[in-house]
């Protein structure tokens, strides 16, 4: 995941969760809320998934 998708996504969930609270309706912002840290979540899934097969192929090529 990219810097630009992930902050994309990030201000996309702050905005649900603003506009929840502009239109006071409590789902629509813990809809926002969760879904920012599903995007936190799979981000650093991501992440330590891209790692750990830098160190299989570095291992590989001994």
């Amino acid at each position: 995941m990219t810097r630009l998708v992930f902050w994309s996504l990030m201000a996309l969930c702050l905005a649900v969760e603003i506009w929840g609270l502009v239109i006071d309706n409590r789902d629509v912002h813990y809809i926002g809320a969760i879904a920012g840290c599903g995007v936190i979540g799979v981000s650093r899934l991501l992440y330590r998934a891209a790692r750990y097969e830098e160190f299989a192929e570095a291992g590989e090529e001994r």
